[in-house]
């Protein structure tokens, strides 16, 4: 009986002593006790810059010059939960927005209480400052109160200005970008560079009457006719 316990304890010590030995091993082979970061943590993405091939489109005075009041009205429907537009409307969630273009920011509404992010702004809700504003009011000033996102399409925001100058005025417009006029020498697309060669024209005879020139043999006399028929020359 002894015998076997002992058989048994020493092959239980040599495997407990073979799984030791294993562990050792494979804690040294892989590094486990030093465990090394990889060059560049993590796997990285390319993705083109903030902005980066987004069309840049008409420059706003373009835009403006075609704007839709009726247009941003219905845009316009989506901040009536928290504006009014009417004149003496009363203060919401957001203020009164009648007569709002070209006055302070963050001053326009008597009693209402702006966020420092806009009171502390500075500036006039010109036109350049309402599209950015409407564009991502957090982005044009940071900590503000307003939740709305903005508005992503430029045409949408013209619009919607174009309602605001309706509803109590606005500062003159900014007026649309002049065309590019290309460099002189530079070709236009659809210009003509100058006449060219007829198809199937003979310029044989062009040509042979631009030589003529003051080689050619003029008569000194005029030569004239007898009633005999002879010819007599000029006297």
């Amino acid at each position: 009986m002894d015998d076997k316990f002992n058989t048994a304890a020493g092959w239980v010590l040599f495997a407990g002593i073979v799984a030791l030995g294993s562990s050792i091993a494979s804690d040294m082979y892989f590094h486990a006790d030093r465990p090394e970061s990889p060059e560049e943590p993590g796997y990285f993405i390319d993705a083109p810059e903030e902005g980066a091939g987004e069309d840049a489109g008409p420059d706003l005075g373009t835009l403006l010059a075609s704007a839709d009041a009726a247009a941003g009205e219905k845009v316009f429907a989506k901040c009536t939960a928290c504006h009014t537009i009417n004149q003496g409307g009363a203060n919401g969630i957001g203020p009164n927005l009648y007569g709002v273009m070209g006055t302070a920011i963050g001053a326009h509404a008597p009693g209402f209480a702006y966020s420092s992010a806009l009171a502390d702004h500075g500036g006039q809700w010109t036109w350049e400052n309402m599209n950015e504003w409407l564009k991502s009011p957090r982005a044009f000033a940071s900590g503000t109160k307003m939740s709305f996102a903005g508005l992503s399409s430029p045409e949408d925001r013209a619009n919607v200005m174009e309602y605001l100058a309706a509803n109590g005025g606005a500062p003159a417009k900014p007026a649309p970008a002049a065309p590019e006029i290309p460099e002189e020498g530079e070709a236009v697309d659809g210009a003509a560079e100058g006449p060219g060669a007829i198809a199937g024209g003979d310029t044989g005879s062009v040509q042979a009457a631009g030589s003529m020139g003051d080689d050619q043999p003029v008569p000194s006399e005029q030569t004239a006719t007898t009633n005999d028929g002879t010819m007599k020359a000029g006297e």
